[in-house]
């Protein structure tokens, strides 16, 4: 579904990338309607869950403007909540995580620049089928593309220090006592 290079965006409009029963990506601006200059995209993320292992963006700096719900994050060694109408900074080159602090559903709007990485996530979108292991090459060519490093390491030290529920994306991988 395309989107106008102006006017209102529809709240049905941009590409919806569904990673499991409750974590989406939608698009809502891509690098189309803003000469490249940013890109929004808007998550929905369960209750307890964790957004993404720490990890750091070499070329995007991101904001994230919490518009239901309360979003821990952690930056560097500091952690610290946001609730809605807040917007967190997390520069490039900074390590970060983020995760749905409270029992309801939560969502955010990531406004990321210069634009070009929400392509990412349709990239990363077939890497954690239902009825599969996740297919971390895949995942690693799409963050060595996209100038992301991940610390999957952190997963299961993440889940346990912030309560969080224990993400399938877990299961098979390389460093958890599980894989």
């Amino acid at each position: 579904m395309s989107i106008r290079n102006y006017g209102p965006v529809g709240k049905d409009e941009g590409l919806l990338i569904r990673f499991n029963d409750a974590m989406t990506a939608r698009t809502v601006l891509g690098a189309e309607s803003t000469a490249a200059s940013f890109s929004v995209v808007e998550h929905l993320i369960a209750p307890r869950e964790l957004a993404a292992p720490f990890h750091m963006h070499s070329r995007e700096d991101e904001f994230t403007v919490v518009t239901r719900g309360r979003i821990g994050f952690l930056l560097g060694d500091e952690v610290f909540y946001a609730g809605p109408g807040e917007l967190v900074r997390k520069p490039r080159n900074q390590w970060h995580t983020f995760w749905n602090a409270d029992d309801e559903p939560a969502r955010v709007l990531e406004i990321i620049s210069p634009a070009g990485f929400a392509g990412y996530f349709q990239e990363i979108s077939g890497c954690f089928p239902e009825d599969a292991p996740p297919d971390f090459g895949t995942l690693a060519e799409a963050n060595a593309k996209y100038g992301l490093q991940m610390d999957f390491d952190t997963l299961p030290l993440l889940v346990e220090r912030f309560n969080l529920a224990r993400p399938a994306e877990m299961d098979g991988m390389p460093g958890t006592a599980e894989g």
